[in-house]
């Protein structure tokens, strides 16, 4: 079984949660936490007790500040292009994971602690969260995919406002522009994302994990392909258990006892 050093994760009744585990230097992500990253993410695309995963960083004062400075600054053109790929590639596996991904931001998300919150579907954050991609006062952009998903997210202007400037923006001002969902006292952030992932258990699993795939699918696509994607996927669920089930549950103003079909 793999070893990990820099993330843990522990599963309780179909939530999983996901800690990144470097308080000492605010949760940085060093090439060896994206390593261990990715790995854990690959297994988890394959853990049917899985159904909705959390994502958090340890202690009290950063989800992720961003990735290791001190790493990065020998960099050069080609093991600086790499290293974006990588982050890249890690950050994609999750946004691509199967289960719905819940971001719980716990202070500082800044560059690619930021980038990893965007990587996620949802976001919750703390009142003492702050968010920025700071990255050209390092004279650098965002490289973990800053540059594409913020804009997705908020729209081309505040993203080019938050990524030209390097502001950092609270929680509030965060959920005023569409960043987080919610925003939740810091002692009650977990208690809220479990509270929204167990909201998302009770319905059908497949339904929820096909619902992702056409919206994240739709959103790189004209919308008469997206439309025709999901007619697709819509028709195809009635092949289902859960279709059968659900119909009939509600039918039978029961509740519905779902098996993944």
């Amino acid at each position: 079984m793999q070893t990990y050093n820099y993330i843990s994760l522990t599963i309780e009744q179909g939530i999983g949660s996901l800690t990144i585990e470097r308080p000492k230097v605010l949760n940085a992500l060093s090439t060896e936490v994206l390593e261990e990253l990715e790995l854990m993410i690959d297994d988890i695309s394959m853990m049917e007790t899985i159904d909705v995963l959390l994502l958090t960083g340890a202690g009290e004062k950063a989800f992720v500040a961003g990735a290791d400075i001190a790493e990065m600054k020998e960099k050069r053109v080609f093991e600086g292009r790499t290293f974006s790929e990588v982050g890249n590639r890690v950050f994609s596996k999750l946004a691509n994971l199967r289960q719905p991904t819940i971001a719980c931001v716990n202070g500082f998300a800044l560059g690619g602690g930021c980038e990893l919150a965007l990587a996620c579907d949802m976001r919750i954050g703390a009142e003492n969260a702050k968010f920025g991609q700071p990255e050209v006062g390092l004279g650098i952009i965002p490289g973990f995919g800053g540059t594409q998903r913020l804009a997705r997210l908020v729209g081309t202007g505040m993203a080019k406002e938050l990524i030209f400037t390097g502001n950092i923006i609270d929680a509030k001002e965060a959920h005023r522009i569409g960043l987080l969902n919610r925003v939740v006292p810091a002692e009650e952030l977990l208690i809220e994302a479990q509270n929204l992932a167990n909201q998302i258990r009770k319905n059908a699993p497949l339904a929820v994990e096909l619902s992702k795939e056409v919206i994240d699918r739709g959103l790189e696509m004209p919308i008469e392909h997206g439309l025709r994607l999901e007619a697709e996927v819509f028709g195809s669920l009635f092949s289902t258990d859960d279709q059968t089930e659900g119909m009939d549950a509600f039918l039978n103003r029961r509740k519905a006892a779902f098996n993944k079909q």
